[in-house]
């Protein structure tokens, strides 16, 4: 409840830090050449990147549980004259989700999820994600000697996804100081 709280006085203030407001380039490249599909952004925040997908012809849900998030990517949405189906919803809760999904999008979720919501999430995925399709992951990482907590091992990351997943691509990166990595993952059963 109280991380609920911190998440939606942050986007009441426009104080979030993680809202930059600009799609990263990442996504801009995984976009390039692709035939749009069916895409699902978890812990979408105010839709940027949603809209950005939307912008180039996918079929967007965006899910974030910040109501204040929803709020103004849903008046995003309209003033761009954009269709995305904007939920307010826990990302590891999702049992009303229906058909598969050609990508799902997370940057920054998974990674602030405890252990056993992350195994929740993994399911989750599982069951969106049609076979071939992929997974784009931008998470903030956790040395592997370092002991339980915030952010994520890529062990742990491992254990949770293999073998229904394939790793394709890894981009290890630091943001603000902290070990990040950008990963594309592809459904393999």
């Amino acid at each position: 409840m109280i991380r609920r709280l911190f998440f939606e006085l942050q986007y009441l203030l426009r104080r979030a830090p993680w809202d930059s407001g600009v799609p990263p380039p990442e996504l801009l490249r995984y976009l390039e050449g692709r035939p749009p599909g069916r895409a699902l952004d978890l812990g979408c925040g105010t839709g940027i990147n949603a809209l950005t997908l939307a912008r180039h012809g996918w079929q967007v849900t965006g899910v974030d549980f910040s109501a204040q998030a929803i709020r103004a990517a849903r008046r995003k949405a309209r003033q761009a004259g954009l269709e995305v189906d904007f939920r307010q919803a826990d990302v590891t809760r999702l049992d009303d989700l229906e058909g598969l999904f050609d990508l799902v999008l997370d940057i920054g979720c998974l990674h602030g999820l405890d252990a056993e919501a992350r195994r929740r999430y993994a399911a989750g995925l599982r069951r969106w994600l049609r076979a071939g399709g992929d997974y784009l992951l931008y998470a903030f990482l956790r040395p592997e000697d370092q002991p339980g907590g915030m952010w994520l091992r890529e062990s742990e990351l491992h254990a949770l996804l293999e073998p229904d997943f394939e790793l394709v691509s890894r981009e290890k990166g630091a943001f603000r100081g902290r070990p990040s990595a950008w990963y594309l993952w592809r459904r393999v059963a």
